[in-house]
């Protein structure tokens, strides 16, 4: 693995770690400020995923009800590991962010980390909270990614003692590549594959072209296919959004530059790239055959991709 990297998600662990130690703090002075109950959706994911995989937590009452809060407890702490390991990694990636923003986003992808799976399993529907739901779960997991984000800054390299070395920081990202980030989107709008190939074709090794060939290939194939699905259905979209933010920051990597305005360039991008990407072969298809529209994004995708990376 590389050092950056490694030394990334070590510090990565740490700050998750930090993170949760002070989200169960906050949330056990929430309770006895108000003496409101625990709450019981930890519990309640674990049993549900558990029916999920066609198994139960075992044991009698008492033996089940204590494995289960055992089990959410270790979840949650898995979950906070999980996300400070993500975002240690990003930011050794270039992925810098200023404090406070920073301990922002990291709350709010610790909040997703939780409420996203029980929403999923049927656990809860975030669609129903009130305003004071939204702020009991948001305040503990704000106090997570401040808590975290602190850690991490605190793990960066630093000089040694007496050194006068400058610590190589990536440099702010500059309007070339912020442009460049989101033509990649755009590409990766129109084929997905192509936010991460991009790169991988003008920079990268060997293994990595031919890697990123096949990825395309199989796209361009498949994209002509009467079933495959809408991009921007909940099956296509996230995937090319993912895409464009990946290849931006692999973008800013390559050029040691600040990553999150880059990689909010390709997502938007991406976006962008999908909703024209399909208003193109809507509209295109009733004058021509479908795959001749395609054929056309086809090659208007490779160009801009190749072009944003070069």
């Amino acid at each position: 693995m590389n050092s950056s990297l490694g030394r990334g998600l070590r510090g990565g662990l740490a700050a998750g770690a930090v993170g949760t130690a002070v989200l169960n703090a906050v949330t056990y002075a929430d309770m006895a400020w108000r003496g409101r109950d625990a709450s019981t959706t930890p519990e309640d994911v674990v049993d549900a995923l558990a029916g999920r995989l066609g198994t139960e937590v075992g044991g009698a009452r008492g033996q089940r009800a204590n494995r289960r809060t055992a089990l959410g407890a270790l979840s949650g702490t898995v979950a906070g590991l999980g996300v400070g390991a993500l975002v240690g990694t990003a930011r050794a990636a270039g992925l810098w962010m200023p404090p406070v923003v920073g301990g922002v986003v990291t709350g709010a992808v610790a909040m997703a980390a939780t409420d996203a799976p029980a929403h999923a399993l049927g656990v809860t529907d975030v669609r129903g909270w009130t305003g004071q739901d939204w702020v009991a779960d948001a305040v503990p997991h704000l106090a997570f990614g401040l808590a975290a984000h602190a850690t991490l800054r605190m793990t960066d390299p630093a000089p040694a003692e007496g050194s006068t070395a400058v610590v190589d920081r990536p440099r702010p990202a500059s309007a070339g590549l912020l442009a460049r980030s989101a033509l990649l989107g755009v590409a990766a709008g129109g084929r997905s594959s192509l936010g991460l190939a991009g790169p991988a074709l003008t920079g990268g090794s060997a293994v990595a072209k031919v890697g990123a060939l096949a990825a395309v290939g199989v796209e361009v194939v498949q994209d002509k296919k009467p079933q495959t699905p809408s991009r921007l259905s909940a099956a296509g979209l996230p995937a090319r959004l993912a895409s464009g933010a990946g290849g931006a920051l692999a973008l800013a990597r390559r050029d040691h530059r600040r990553a999150a305005l880059p990689v909010v360039a390709g997502a938007a991008g991406a976006l962008a790239g999908s909703v024209l990407g399909a208003a193109w072969r809507a509209g295109a298809s009733e004058v021509v055959p479908d795959w001749q529209a395609a054929v056309v994004e086809d090659v208007a995708s490779l160009t801009l991709a190749v072009l944003a990376s070069r």
